[in-house]
C-alpha cells in the first residue's frame, strides 16, 4: 500500500477515508465487543455502491486484508481487522418501503432499531434480531433467528434478492432467477461472496402491538420449569416464538426489591398474533406449572419488545459466546444447564436457550445455505462482562459450560453465535454436504479468498 495509491484512492472515494492518527479514526475502529481492539491501516466510510466498488477494488490491487462492517455487533470482532482496511457500510442507511407489495429495500448500514421503526410505520416487519442495536447485515447473512420466527421464518426466509459487490469489483443481482446459486449461498453463507449494498425483504403485518415480556422463575424452579417448557414450546402456536434464558435479575428499583441478584430462569416471549387475549391463554399453562416471581407480560408495541434487551448489552461490553443445538431438553441437559447457570460468572451472563421450529423448520433444508432446521433448541452461551480483569473467568466459564453440553448436543453450531475461535465450528455450522458446496461457491466468486475476516469458507 503505497502512499501515492491511498492518495489516489482518497480522491475518487466518495465517503471518507481515516488513517491512524486522524479525527475520528478511533471512535470508528470500535466494534461492539470491548474485547476487540484492532488498529486497521484504513477506514473507508463507504456512502453508496460506488464506493463500495472502488474499496474492494483498492484492497484487491493493494493485497490489503479486507474487514467488511455493517453494524459492527459482530461477536467475534469480524467488523474490523489490524493492519488492512476496513469496508465500513455503517453509513449507508437508505431504506425503500412499499406498503403494497410488502417489500422493503434497505442499505446495509441499517440496524434492526432503524429498519423497523420505518417498517412499522406501516404496520409491517420482517424477522429481525433480539437487540435492535445489531446490523441487519450480518445478522441477514447469518441466518436470523429473532422474534417473528415461528409465524414467519428465519430472515433469509423473508430475503427476497440482494445487489452484491464480488470481489473482482463487479456488481451483480441474487435473486432465485439471477445467479441463483449466490443468492442460495448468502442465505446463511455470511459475507463470504461479496459485500451486499441492498437487501430487499418480505414484509408480514405485525403489530403495533404485540403481547411480549418474560416471566422470571426462581433459578430453584429452573428443573420443574424447563422439563415443562420442553413439552410445552412444541404445542403453541406459530405466533407465539419463546425463549428461556437463565440469567440475573438487575440491581434495578423497577425489579422486585427481594428479587434483585437472583438467579432466574425466564421465559422471554412474542405473541405476534392479532388477538392479545389468545396469546394469555396460551401461557396459562406457564402460569400452572410454577408461579412466576416476576410477570413483565404486557401488551406492547413491537419496536419496544424488539429493545427489550437493548441496555445489557451497550456498545462495548465484553463479550464472549459458544453455541449448541440440542434436541430436546432431557434431564441430563436440563442438569447440565443448571449447574452452569449456578455458576454465572458475572451478573450480565446469560444462558440463551432458542427454540425454533414453527415456519423456520418448514423451509426445505436444501433451499439456503442454513443448516439444521430440523433441530428444535439452539443454545448460546452468552458471557458477559465489563472489566478486562473479569476476561478469563468469563471464558473459562462459557467454554466449560459448552463442554458439559457435548454429550447432549448434535455436534452443530449457528455461524451468528460464533466467536473468534472457529477452528472446525465453521464445517459444522453447514454440515459436510453444504460445506463443500459452498465451498465450490467461494472459488466462483471469491477464488483468492479477498472476504476472509469472517466466518470463513475456504475456495
Amino acid at each position: 500500500m503505497s502512499a501515492k495509491g491511498v492518495n489516489e484512492f482518497r480522491k475518487t472515494f466518495g465517503g471518507t477515508v481515516l488513517s491512524p492518527g486522524e479525527q475520528g479514526y478511533d471512535e470508528a475502529r470500535k466494534v461492539w465487543n470491548g474485547m476487540i481492539d484492532k488498529r486497521p491501516a484504513l477506514i473507508a466510510q463507504c456512502r453508496n455502491r460506488a464506493d463500495v466498488v472502488l474499496a474492494v477494488k483498492f484492497a484487491r490491487q493493494s493485497g490489503l486484508l479486507v474487514a467488511l462492517r455493517g453494524g459492527g455487533h459482530n461477536v467475534a470482532g469480524f467488523g474490523t481487522c489490524d493492519g488492512g482496511i476496513v469496508i465500513d457500510l455503517s453509513l449507508m442507511k437508505g431504506v425503500k418501503i412499499d406498503p403494497a407489495s410488502r417489500t422493503a429495500v434497505a442499505e446495509p448500514g441499517l440496524t434492526w432499531g432503524e429498519f423497523d421503526r420505518a417498517t412499522q410505520a406501516y404496520g409491517l416487519a420482517t424477522p429481525g434480531g433480539l437487540v435492535s442495536t445489531t446490523g441487519i447485515a450480518g445478522f441477514t447473512l447469518g441466518g436470523g433467528i429473532g422474534w417473528l420466527l415461528r409465524e414467519h421464518g428465519m430472515t433469509i426466509d423473508n430475503l427476497l434478492s440482494a445487489e452484491v459487490v464480488t470481489a473482482d469489483g463487479n456488481t451483480v443481482v441474487a435473486s432465485p432467477t439471477q445467479n441463483a446459486d449466490l443468492f442460495w449461498g448468502i442465505r446463511g453463507g455470511g459475507g463470504n461472496f461479496g459485500v451486499v449494498t441492498s437487501f430487499e425483504y418480505r414484509l408480514h403485518p405485525v403489530g403495533p402491538n404485540v403481547l411480549g415480556g418474560a416471566l422470571m422463575y426462581d433459578a430453584t424452579k429452573a428443573r420443574e420449569v424447563l422439563s415443562f417448557y420442553d413439552k410445552w414450546a412444541p404445542s403453541v402456536p406459530d405466533e407465539m416464538t419463546t425463549m428461556a434464558e437463565f440469567a440475573t435479575v438487575p440491581i434495578d428499583p423497577g425489579m422486585p426489591e427481594e428479587m434483585r441478584g437472583k438467579r432466574v430462569l425466564a421465559i422471554a416471549l412474542c405473541y405476534s398474533g392479532t388477538q392479545q387475549d389468545e396469546g394469555r391463554e396460551v401461557l396459562k399453562p406457564l402460569y400452572a406449572v410454577s408461579k412466576p416471581d416476576i410477570d413483565f407480560i404486557s401488551e406492547m408495541p413491537y419496536v419496544q419488545l424488539q429493545s427489550m434487551f437493548d441496555a445489557l448489552v451497550p456498545k462495548g461490553i465484553r463479550s464472549y459466546w459458544k453455541t449448541v443445538y440440542l434436541l430436546e431438553l432431557g434431564r441430563g441437559a436440563i442438569e447440565a444447564l443448571v449447574a452452569a447457570a449456578d455458576r454465572l460468572p458475572t451478573a450480565l451472563s446469560t444462558i440463551d436457550i432458542h427454540y425454533v421450529e414453527g415456519a423456520a423448520s418448514r423451509v426445505p433444508s436444501d433451499e439456503t445455505a442454513f443448516a439444521h432446521r430440523d433441530t428444535p433448541y439452539i443454545v448460546n452461551i452468552v458471557g458477559l462482562c465489563k472489566e478486562q480483569r473479569d476476561d478469563q473467568a468469563m471464558m473459562d466459564w462459557v467454554r466449560a459450560t459448552w463442554n458439559s453440553l457435548q454429550p447432549f448436543s448434535t455436534g452443530a453450531t449457528y455461524v451468528n453465535f460464533m466467536s473468534a475461535e472457529l477452528d472446525d465450528q465453521v464445517k459444522a455450522a453447514y454440515g459436510k454436504e453444504k460445506y463443500a458446496k459452498l465451498s465450490s461457491l467461494k472459488k466462483k466468486y471469491d477464488p483468492t479468498n479477498l472476504f476472509r475476516v469472517n466466518q470463513n469458507i475456504k475456495p
